[in-house]
């Protein structure tokens, strides 16, 4: 009986090193499995509600022309519409070992011109260039800070990296060569976006406060302190800038707007009513995006908001359940529901105009432990990633699903795109798709 035990943990040992953090190569190119049981029906046809379809036979045509946010996009947030067109036919992997508590954590990529920016499970920063060849691998923790499986943020400006971390440590990196140009601590664990403005950068710790920082030395400028939360949301802070502004919203749903220059306060805005206050570190919003006039976000307390940036006030609100980066194109916002419903949202008025089922080809009992994880949006098709490693393409002007691409039996990280290939990430990978 110990024989076959040792013998099947020896076979078990042997396949999973091709797992761990020393296979430093991109795999060879696999063909990408996909799902054809699209068999469509046409459901909740005559129901004006979010959560069942609305307007299907609407076709939302936009322009030809794709939105240029290249200058804005990171003080934006907006992705927009990119001149992606994939054909997903290929994938290839980058392996590292795995990150701990992968599911609750929000890891970006990071793009430097043509190159590729990511971390792995102890810490490292891997800068890989367009041909997946890894340029370097830097490392600036101690041992005892490998073992707290760092996660890490980024934040550049194609001449310095800034990154921050879960365990309270931010430093600068020299992207040239990836040496270390300063490393400070910080009093409580980062939880936000980074962003870099002129010769400042800013992050949101986990005690709700807005922290402004040198680029030159990691020394703090000033800071904005918000109501603290008795609860850690992991679900990860954002922020916005406009004209020497920064908007941001904390873990409980409070929007703040701040001068840049003097780090006062100017207008404070909370979303959330003292009737579900005690609820909310359950509270979960998406990032904030804006077209320079305009705040948008949703939450998961299905609620969608317009806030008008100049005075701190309502437009409107609107019933949509989602936790997700809205993507806003010309005059219409994009977003999916945690249910699994794209919804097409005219911008001014908040008038809901389309909303079709994107899960529909799921079967009830899937799809309702089936979570969406984030989207973007490409010249003809929306790309969206869901928790059990599914990529749907969907057609823009119809709404619906043309393919369902397995990646993945786990979660994968929302889709990003670099030089006409779309990357995604896992626990214990970078999964590139040509």
């Amino acid at each position: 009986m110990n024989k076959k035990i040792l013998a099947f943990i020896f076979i078990f040992f042997i396949f999973g090193c091709s797992l761990n953090k020393n296979s430093k190569f991109w795999t060879e190119s696999q063909n990408i499995p996909q799902e054809n049981d699209l068999n469509y029906e046409e459901i909740f046809v005559k129901e004006e509600a979010l959560g069942k379809e609305l307007n299907t036979n609407i076709s939302i045509n936009l322009s030809n022309k794709i939105n240029d946010y290249s200058v804005t996009r990171n003080y934006f947030n907006n992705d927009g519409r990119s001149n992606y067109n994939g054909d997903l036919k290929k994938s290839s992997r980058y392996k590292f070992s795995r990150i701990k508590n992968f599911y609750r954590f929000e890891p970006t990529i990071s793009f430097n011109k043509k190159n590729l920016i990511f971390f792995d499970n102890q810490g490292s920063i891997l800068q890989f260039n367009e041909k997946s060849k890894l340029i370097w691998k830097k490392n600036f923790y101690v041992k005892s800070e490998k073992k707290l499986k760092p996660i890490l943020q980024f934040a550049n400006n194609q001449k310095i990296l800034i990154v921050a971390d879960n365990i309270a440590k931010y430093y600068s990196i020299d992207l040239n060569n990836g040496e270390l140009l300063w490393s400070k601590s910080n009093l409580a664990p980062f939880n936000s976006q980074i962003k870099i403005y002129k010769d400042k950068f800013f992050i949101i710790d986990f005690s709700n406060t807005l922290r402004c920082f040198s680029i030159k030395n990691g020394e703090e400028l000033w800071n904005i302190k918000t109501e603290n939360s008795l609860i850690r949301s992991q679900k990860k802070l954002s922020m916005v800038i406009v004209n020497d502004f920064l908007y941001f919203i904390n873990s409980i749903g409070d929007v703040s707007a701040v001068s840049i220059k003097s780090g006062e306060l100017l207008w404070q805005l909370p979303t959330q009513s003292s009737l579900i206050y005690e609820a909310a570190f359950s509270l979960e919003t998406s990032d904030l995006i804006t077209d320079g006039n305009t705040l948008f976000f949703s939450n998961n307390k299905n609620q969608f908001f317009s806030i008008d940036l100049a005075t701190g006030s309502f437009n409107w609100e609107n019933k949509v359940n989602s936790n997700l980066k809205p993507s806003l194109v010309g005059n219409y916002l994009f977003t999916v529901s945690l249910e699994g419903y794209l919804v097409v949202i005219e911008k001014r008025t908040g008038n809901i105009i389309k909303v079709t089922d994107v899960f529909r080809n799921f079967k009830k009992k899937k799809r309702d432990k089936i979570k969406p994880v984030g989207f973007i949006m490409g010249n003809k098709n929306i790309y969206l990633t869901t928790d059990n490693g599914r990529l749907l393409v969907i057609d823009i002007k119809t709404g619906r699903t043309n393919s369902i691409l397995k990646i993945d039996n786990g979660k994968i990280s929302r889709p990003f795109t670099l030089n006409k290939n779309l990357y995604v990430v896992k626990d214990n990978s970078i999964i590139k798709l040509d």
